[in-house]
């Protein structure tokens, strides 16, 4: 197929035209007028060429018909010039432009500097995006603005009002015109007004209908107003010209007035340009309302007055009757009948309304029409008929067929026929003409005879509950009986809770549908339900990702059927129903998927600490994830802005019990923690963890974060685990025995109720109060956690007499603490701004730790130094107390300068700042670093001297000062004296240190891993930095930098890494031996294998690597094969080539002469029917490649028996696929070639004759450049050729 695009000579007409040969679009002046014009949709006729016509090619002015010229057309109008019609019309630009003008003085933005930005660019812009018209802003001499907008006419129209009304400056005014002629300024649906601002560009306000005004204002441009006013005042004008006047007419008459069809009052209204209202038929007023121009609205009331009277002069009335049912029928369709009555007899035909039990028709006309009439609407009436067929009601869904298409027959063939099924009812109501009636009647009736003859119905009892059972799943069991019987089954809704299932259709179907039905409800009932009770966490597990698990689970039991419950119901039950047996089987299956899932869904919880969790993850994540892997486990970290330490592992037990230990002991390695395992009896435990953990809690943090962990509830272990730093293990051991004991004698329990702001005072300082409490009394007393609901709750746990005691205490402190006293202290307005500084920080944290106590200072510019304490009196003494201590830290504070270099800065300050807060918190103290120095390199040169000032002269003396530490290695640490010397130790100690590690230069590039991977993971794990020297310097030596801490392990673990790298070395000199065999070349192929899968087993299997020679290089003995590996496997994998050698050493080759024509055949696609062959006989079959000297000669290689073989069963497949080609090519004979082939001859392409480029040179190419040969649309031509024809 060719796709050919001829081009006229008429701009932007292209043909396009599909054919098997070159083609020519033939285009005539009719074909093309009717194209013009759109009358004709049809394609252009195409003419195909055959072969006889290729050698006679058109001319090229037969495919390219010449425009018409100016004279053809003036001489004869009717004949065509040249193949193009003459009825061209002008096409008319769909763009228009218009330019509008804004004086000086009008407009909103007259900022000269702005022009072309600013707020005016933006409006521009707006209003382009939101009418699609283009603007173009241009500032005239006057600085007036003058606005180009090019676009569509209703986008134009659009975007000047925006102009006027947002870069024009508004006037208004108000007209004042009768509120009556409101509405017409408004218009049908408010278009008049709408079309009215948009032409004037204005905002037109009018009154609401029950606003007494009568002035309507117009807001836009002077001119705008203007034009509005006039159009206002137009319009008014044109309605104080028009009248409105009333006349009565009997109803009876009205018909006559109106005539047939409105045709009378039509005409009159149109000739005189009076609107008439007659009130219709259903409106029972008689009055005739007339609005126009007041003479010709009396020329219109004369006419129908005298209609009127004449009518009344002449007409006279006969009533008949005629039956109500009959009365629509007369009426006809939108009254059409007796309209047409009235057109045909002039008679009118008063019907009584429907609600009215009258069958009366009156006829009113001239009595010579009046029997005419009567004819008519008798006719009319008798027109139409109502009958009924007698059908059972479940018959009516099998007459109306699948989609209607039964009763579409009928009603097609008779559309004025209306067909009334009515449910529950065993008819059928027809109603139409009288005929047509009948007919339907006949067929309906031959229907409903034919499908009680073949069709049957029954109804079978099943108890609803099986009722979706029998249906399946998506209706599956239900529509396969559906389907296989021919029969439909009707099974009511659940909600009826119905057991009637009705089967129809036929006989015989459906007794075999009811019977198994029957039997499926029969084996339901002898179907076993079971309930299965599996936690509601592992259903969404079971039922899988978009339900795969559960549809395996189903394929596997098909007869079973599975229901799982509402995820709202929150229900554990799943019910299996299903035969016996497979009930049974499915429950065992499930029962052993729920307990793999509970085995890997066992959950242990770690408590580390928080500090070591980066350790625990490791770079990247690399820790963890090789945790993760190599344990089976899901270890979940809690966030890093949380204050749990707590990390969970989930999975099989003994997983998760490995991945524990491993995490425990990176915790261990890194920290100096302690163990003790205590013995409590299973029994106390539950009592000393308390509840929610309460009571262990407040033991742990009592002891500064001890990690306590309880054996797994029901495994009989008495084992307590204490893990901490050494001081605190021992101390929780001790209060954990001690509470273990009193739980054991006898323990009592207390709760008491405490405001939450109490709770820190309550406590006191690093919980001194309490824990005084508790030295007096014995009795614990725990204090709720941030997650309890109950925050006033304090429990106090001990024997009966101590807790009762410290009940006693704590009570008092509460009730002291409820009484609310005013103090106030004097504080030395120079420390007011510590206090109040950092949204009053200090403040915030003395109320918290002494009861919410509120501490106002005195207001800033004010000089007093009173502070006034409010809350409870035993806060307020404890904060005016730590209120004087902050000030006597403040007047003892005392500056430290500390010198540490610049470039260690950093790592003391750790990641985030985290080792400065502690520090900070810790010695309460203030730390100041020096901000960076750009270039701290120091100056060689010497200090030029200017106007004789001596060297140095105006530097500080310490800058001077070789010796003396440069300014930006000084931190200041403020504070008192004794905390910022603790501090500057503690400084010092975080700068890092370096010491040397001797490691053999040729591991180096081992150490340093690919990439840097090794190393880095050493720096990660060590916290230090490493430093390897580069390699061009030879050195063994590695410096290692870090804290102190760090430094034993980073060298340790590097030297390990040293010998691990050391035995590698070794490993490798023993892996590089090398062994050669002899073997011919032909062989090596053979060992090879096919792609490689020989060699491939034997490197494998003895883990050597086996090199062949390469056959390019000439140097390279070719019988070489080079085999590299430890010595005792090379020799194993040398042993097994000779094996192979000595095997393909038996072999023998035969050539087979074997026709070229079979050998697809026998090869088979891709090769699999000749690899099927060389298995079977173990032997090698080589076919000719092609250009090959012999293409029948094929090579079988093999032990001799397998050989011959081969050859005989291949040499049969040739004898029998022969006769299939010889038969196959006898055929080809007399077979026509194919269109295809044929085709294929070259093609000539689209040829002319006569063309500009062959001619001779008197005749000239048209030139595609010149806008008069080839113009374009719309444009300007000149006048001296007209190409177009005639001006129009």
């Amino acid at each position: 197929m060719r796709f050919v695009s001829i081009k006229s000579g008429f701009p932007g007409l292209c043909v396009g035209v599909r054919s098997t040969m070159s083609s020519v679009a033939v285009l005539t002046q009719e074909s093309f007028a009717e194209h013009r014009s759109g009358l004709v949709p049809q394609q252009i006729k195409v003419a195909t060429l055959n072969s006889e016509e290729e050698s006679d090619p058109p001319t090229y002015k037969d495919a390219f018909p010449p425009l018409p010229e100016k004279a053809a057309c003036l001489e004869s109008a009717q004949e065509p010039a040249g193949a193009w019609g003459n009825k061209i019309r002008p096409i008319k630009a769909s763009v228009i432009t218009q330019v509008f003008h804004v004086p000086l003085e009008e407009r909103k933005y007259k900022d000269m500097n702005q022009f072309g930005e600013g707020e005016q660019a933006k409006i521009c812009l707006e209003i382009m995006q939101r009418t699609g018209a283009h603007l173009e802003l241009s500032l005239a001499k006057d600085q007036g603005l003058s606005i180009m907008v090019s676009g569509k006419l209703d986008a134009v129209m659009k975007a000047r009002k925006d102009i006027v009304a947002r870069l024009q400056t508004q006037a208004s005014a108000t007209v004042a015109i009768p509120k009556e002629h409101h509405r017409f300024v408004i218009g049908k649906n408010g278009e008049k007004l709408q079309d009215l601002e948009l032409k004037t560009a204005t905002k037109i306000q009018i009154p609401r209908p029950d606003d007494p005004s009568n002035q309507i204002k117009i807001t836009g441009t002077k001119e705008g107003i203007e034009k509005a006013r006039h159009e206002v005042l137009l319009i008014s004008a044109e309605q104080d010209k028009r009248a409105v006047e009333r006349l009565e007419v009997e109803k009876a008459f009205h018909p006559f007035i109106a005539g047939p069809y409105n045709r009378l009052v039509g005409e009159i209204m149109q000739e005189t340009g009076t609107r008439i209202n007659i009130p219709p038929p259903s409106v029972n007023r008689t009055e005739i309302v007339f609005t126009g121009e007041k003479e010709q609205l009396a020329q219109a009331v004369a006419r129908i007055k005298k209609i009127y009277e004449e009518k009344k002069k002449k007409t006279t009335t006969i009533a008949v009757e005629v039956k109500k049912s009959q009365h629509k029928y007369v009426i006809g369709p939108k009254g059409n009948s007796l309209q047409e009555i009235l057109e045909r007899t002039g008679v009118s035909v008063e019907i009584p309304p429907s609600d009215s039990i009258s069958e009366t028709v009156i006829l009113r006309g001239e009595p010579e029409k009046l029997g005419q009439a009567l004819t008519e609407v008798y006719a009319k009436a008798n027109s139409f008929t109502v009958s009924s067929v007698a059908a059972p009601s479940w018959l009516h869904r099998f007459i109306i067929g699948k989609k209607g298409q039964n009763l579409a027959k009928i009603t097609q063939q008779m559309p004025k026929v209306h067909i009334e099924f009515t449910e529950g009812e065993d008819r059928i109501t027809l109603e139409g003409p009288t005929e047509d009636v009948n007919v339907a009647q006949e067929q309906i009736e031959g229907m409903v005879k034919d499908l009680i003859n073949r069709m049957d119905y029954v109804e079978i009892n099943i108890d609803h509950k099986f009722h979706r059972h029998l249906i399946g799943k998506s209706g599956a069991n239900i529509n396969r009986i559906k389907d296989q019987y021919k029969v439909s089954v009707r099974i009511p809704p659940d909600s009826e809770k119905s057991n009637l299932i009705r089967i129809e259709g036929d006989p015989q179907g459906v007794q075999q549908a009811k019977r198994e039905l029957l039997e499926l409800a029969s084996r339901m009932e002898n179907e076993r339900t079971k309930d299965l009770i599996i936690e509601q966490r592992f259903h969404r597990t079971i039922i899988g990702q978009k339900g795969e698990r559960i549809r395996e689970i189903r394929d596997k039991f098909p007869e079973v059927i599975i229901n799982f419950p509402d995820p709202a119901q929150k229900s554990d039950i799943v019910q299996l129903r299903g035969p016996k047996n497979e009930v049974e089987k499915c429950t065992k299956y499930m029962q052993k998927m729920v307990a793999d899932l509970v085995e890997n869904s066992y959950s242990i919880s770690v408590p580390i600490f928080k500090q070591f969790h980066k350790n625990i993850i490791g770079k990247g994540g690399a820790n963890i994830k090789k945790i993760r892997e190599e344990s089976n486990t899901k270890i979940d970290l809690p966030a890093e802005n949380s204050n749990s330490e707590t990390i969970i592992i989930t999975g099989k037990r003994a997983n998760c019990e490995a991945a524990r230990s491993r995490i425990l002991s990176i915790q261990k390695d890194l920290a100096n923690i302690a163990e003790v395992e205590v013995s409590i009896p299973a029994k106390l435990h539950n009592s000393l963890i308390g509840t929610k953990g309460r009571l262990i809690r407040s033991i742990m943090e009592e002891c500064g974060g001890v990690h306590i962990h309880f054996p797994v509830e029901g495994s009989g272990s008495d084992t307590v685990v204490i893990r901490g730093p050494s001081s605190d293990v021992e101390k929780a051991k001790k209060q954990l025995l001690h509470l273990a004991e009193e739980k054991q004698t006898k323990s009592f329990t207390v709760d008491i109720r405490a405001k939450p702001e109490y709770h820190k005072f309550l406590i006191g300082k690093g919980g001194g109060k309490i824990r005084k409490v508790r030295d007096s009394t014995g009795a614990r007393v725990i204090f709720p956690a941030a997650e309890d609901k109950d925050q006033d709750l304090i429990t106090i746990i001990g024997k009966e007499d101590a807790v009762r005691e410290a009940q006693k205490e704590l009570e008092a402190l509460i009730q002291n603490l409820d009484n609310v006293v005013e103090d106030s202290m004097l504080v030395d307005p120079k420390h007011h701004r510590h206090f109040v500084i950092r949204r009053g920080q200090v403040l915030r944290e003395i109320a918290e730790e002494y009861g919410g106590v509120m501490v106002s200072f005195p207001r800033s510019g004010t000089q007093s130094d009173r502070v006034t304490l409010k809350g409870a009196k035993d806060c307020v003494e404890a904060a005016k107390k730590r209120i004087q201590e902050i000030i006597e830290d403040l007047e003892a504070q005392v500056t430290l300068e500390c010198a540490i270099p610049q470039k260690f800065h950093r790592s003391v300050m750790g990641p985030k700042g985290s080792r400065i807060q502690q520090i900070t918190r810790d010695f309460s103290v203030q730390i100041k670093f020096p901000d960076r120095e750009e270039n701290p390199v120091h100056s060689t040169e010497p200090v030029v001297q200017e106007n004789g000032d001596e060297a140095g002269e105006g530097r500080e003396a310490k800058d001077c000062d070789p010796g003396s530490p440069r300014r930006c290695d000084i931190i200041v640490i403020s504070g008192r004296k004794e905390k910022c010397e603790a501090a500057k130790e503690a400084l010092e100690a975080l700068v890092p240190v370096t010491i040397e590690v001797e490691v053999p230069f040729d591991l180096h590039r081992y150490v340093i891993g690919q990439k840097g991977s090794g190393i880095r993971k050493m720096m990660d794990e060590f916290e230090v930095n490493i430093h390897v020297p580069a390699p061009e310097l030879q050195s063994d030596i590695i410096a290692i930098t870090g804290l102190a801490a760090n430094l034993d392990r980073a060298k340790a673990g590097l030297l390990e890494r040293v010998k691990e790298l050391q035995a590698e070395q070794e490993d490798r000199a023993l892996r590089s031996f090398k062994l050669s065999v002899t073997v011919d070349p032909k062989y090596h192929p053979k060992i090879i294998g096919r792609k490689g899968a020989v060699i491939t087993q034997i490197r494998l299997e003895h883990d050597v690597n086996i090199q062949f020679p390469d056959k390019d290089d000439g140097n390279q003995p070719q019988d070489q094969i080079t085999i590299t590996g430890y010595e005792k496997n090379t020799e194993a994998a040398r042993d097994a080539i000779l094996r192979i050698v000595g095997e393909l050493e038996q072999m023998v080759s035969e050539d087979v002469p074997l026709d070229h024509r079979v050998h697809a055949r026998i090869i088979g696609a891709r090769g699999k029917a000749i690899r099927k062959i060389m298995d079977e006989f173990k032997v090698d079959i080589r076919f000719p490649q092609s250009g090959a000297p012999d293409p029948n000669c094929v090579t079988v290689t093999g032990l001799p028996e397998n050989v011959e073989e081969a050859i005989d069963h291949i040499l049969n497949l040739e004898e029998e696929y022969l006769a299939d080609v010889v038969d196959s090519e006898a055929l080809q004979v007399y077979m026509k070639p194919p269109a295809h082939e044929e085709a294929k001859a070259p093609s000539r392409g689209f040829v002319v004759r006569d063309a500009p480029w062959t001619a001779s040179s008197s005749e000239k190419a048209p030139d595609m450049s010149s806008s008069e040969e080839f113009p374009s649309f719309g444009a300007q031509v000149a006048p001296k050729t007209l190409p177009w024809g005639p001006k129009r």
